[in-house]
């Protein structure tokens, strides 16, 4: 990993980035580095304990929460939505792609919480190019810093499917009722739940919704990628831009299942390692190995594929998801020739938008984080990561 270094060093200098934290970990070796800025503006470095808003990062923590709590027989794969939020029963479906959002018929049959974990529950996000996802914007759909997760699940109850549940992948907002579904479940907030269940196992002390006042100076200011001039400036609130979703730094309500936890390197690093047994470092179960397996293998049937994540902004030159499938929480590899050879058959994890990314590959007994805070940003940076460390095992 001799390289990766100076590969960053140069994105940093290109000014694609203000600061990058990575870290892996191969077979008990670990490489880890930093380097750049925590703000571009006063020029703060950034630090061994810096704290980042991982956006989707957080989906993979619910869902294994989710998978906990099927494990514990307190829930099952196939049980519907409505079975613990039903205000859901009256849940419409879009007529098709490009209907008036008023333009509904009947749902065939309720998403059930595999689909929720799969993405093909029929929901979609606000910043994609459907009228459900503009609808999603116009009503404000989780760009509230102050509301409960209770609220907005409530308010999305009231809005319809983009599609029938299990006819087509579209990533989502399945992850934050899904989120609501432990509250519901576990008779708790969700915020204790994490800490009860992962936090505090994985002693991973720096991640949750909220960040203390003493600890606001180690938080990466966000910045957003202009891909017309190839800098990044600072955020521009817009007509369905994720950076309009709230993501406030302390308010105790808060909680989401989407995006909404901050987290450090070294923290998201033991939830990584925890991934490939199942257990913490002293040997404590947080999920078994048997349903670990079954959450990081392929889901998702031919008809699903190609699946793409399409902001409406965008033109996909080019699908990192091609090569991927989807398990019950995160993306699972399964061609290695559509990834240039990349990679490993089984490796799985995911990303956020502010370009966090983690992988998790047990066939070479590997995880690998890294930590940024750039929206939209050039994918370069992922790109270098990914090719460094599989040319190096």
């Amino acid at each position: 990993m001799k390289d990766l270094q100076k590969i960053i060093n140069q994105h940093i200098e290109n000014g694609l980035y203000p600061g990058v934290e990575w870290k892996i970990n191969h077979k008990g070796n670990i490489f880890q580095g930093k380097s750049g800025y925590l703000n571009l503006a006063n020029k703060q470095p950034i630090v061994t304990n810096t704290i980042y808003r991982i956006w989707s990062m957080t989906k993979p923590i619910i869902s294994l929460v989710i998978l906990q709590l099927i494990e514990e027989n307190k829930m099952k794969l196939d049980d519907l939505i409505t079975d613990y939020l039903p205000q859901f029963e009256n849940l419409k479906v879009l007529r098709n792609k490009d209907s008036d959002i008023s333009d509904v018929v009947d749902i065939v049959r309720m998403p059930t919480v595999k689909d929720l974990l799969s993405h093909t529950a029929g929901f979609t996000y606000n910043f994609l190019g459907d009228p459900v996802g503009r609808e999603y914007d116009h009503v404000k759909l989780f760009q509230s810093e102050v509301t409960t997760l209770e609220d907005e699940i409530n308010l999305l109850s009231t809005l319809p499917l983009l599609c029938q549940p299990s006819t087509k992948w579209v990533y989502s907002v399945s992850v934050d009722v899904l989120a609501r579904i432990i509250e519901v479940v576990t008779k708790n907030n969700l915020q204790s739940e994490l800490k009860k269940r992962i936090f505090d196992p994985l002693e991973m002390k720096d991640t949750d919704f909220a960040v203390d006042l003493k600890n606001h100076d180690r938080i990466m200011t966000s910045y957003e990628f202009d891909p017309i001039k190839k800098i990044i400036n600072d955020p521009i609130a817009g007509a369905q831009k994720i950076g309009g979703y709230g993501y406030p730094i302390n308010q105790s309500v808060y909680a989401r299942g989407g995006h909404g936890l901050f987290s450090t390197l070294n923290d998201y690093s033991k939830f990584s390692q925890m991934l490939l047994t199942g257990k913490t470092q002293e040997g404590e179960k947080i999920l078994s190995q048997s349903i670990l397996s079954e959450a990081t293998t392929n889901h998702l049937e031919p008809h699903y594929f190609p699946l793409e994540i399409r902001n409406i902004a965008e033109t996909l030159d080019e699908n990192d998801l091609e090569p991927y499938g989807w398990g019950l929480g995160f993306r699972v590899m399964m061609d290695i020739e559509k990834s240039k050879g990349i990679g490993s058959i089984g490796e799985f994890g995911w990303a956020g938008a502010a370009a966090t990314y983690f992988l998790v590959d047990p066939k070479n007994d590997l995880t690998a984080v890294l930590m940024t805070q750039v929206l939209g940003a050039d994918n370069i940076l992922k790109k270098d990561f990914v090719t460094e460390i599989y040319k190096n095992l």
